[in-house]
């Protein structure tokens, strides 16, 4: 559950404006059966915008931790703009987190620490209810790539007078796996439906090859999000 309102929050640059919203998660898929938080932040000002994102995962799962957390993860970005009609912004990126495992030698395993730089380009219809950001980056994961790449999509479509939001992400990197798959894809669509400017339920559908293991990998959620 990540970075899934980037593309809307282009809207909100427009305004001079900040978002912020806590999501709930509870997983369906078939080994996973747990809650998830999520915590995302954007804020433009006039030289570019930051956004980021805190996910946790709490109790059991197939990790076997039946108390607390069982994953820590953040990612955090910075665009960069000079000129109001500026079509490409730099932007850096840093991710990182933890695992915990009950029943082995080492209960913490950490999410090798992430640094990202590139360039993003976002279109958007004129009243903002459609918007598309790619995003190409250098990728540098700490002791495994030195040299690696992520390409990303973020999209946000609003229907029925916003009453309805389809939104989410898709990432492509190179990452060196234990099973020996180098390439690794992650989208998340998700789609809300808004009862008030405030609250949403709706639902997520992860989608992956060889993110978290090898081969594909499907797992969606139900969801409740509250935005400030």
């Amino acid at each position: 559950m990540k970075k899934f309102l980037l593309a809307l929050f282009v809207s909100v640059v427009a305004l001079g404006a900040t978002a912020q919203n806590v999501q709930l998660h509870y997983d369906l898929g078939e080994t996973r059966k747990l809650v998830t938080t999520t915590v995302e932040m954007f804020r433009p000002d006039k030289y570019g915008s930051t956004f980021f994102f805190v996910d946790m995962d709490y109790s059991s799962d197939e990790r076997n931790v039946d108390n607390g957390l069982s994953l820590a993860y953040w990612e955090i970005a910075r665009a960069f703009k000079w000129t109001e009609n500026q079509k490409f912004m730099p932007r850096v990126e840093f991710n990182g987190g933890v695992l915990k495992l009950d029943g082995v030698g080492t209960p913490f395993i950490p999410i090798g620490n992430c640094w990202l730089a590139g360039v993003e380009r976002t279109w958007a219809s004129a009243d903002f209810s459609k918007i598309l950001t790619l995003q190409a980056n250098y990728k540098h994961i700490k002791d495994k790539e030195d040299a690696a790449f992520q390409l990303t999509a973020v999209w946000t479509i609003q229907m029925l007078q916003n009453k309805l939001t389809f939104t989410g992400f898709a990432d492509f990197w190179k990452e060196e796996m234990f099973w020996g798959t180098d390439y690794r894809f992650l989208t998340e669509p998700q789609l809300w439906y808004n009862v008030c400017p405030n609250f949403s339920f709706g639902t997520e559908l992860e989608l992956s090859n060889n993110f978290a293991k090898d081969g594909f990998q499907f797992n969606p959620t139900v969801a409740a999000k509250w935005t400030f």
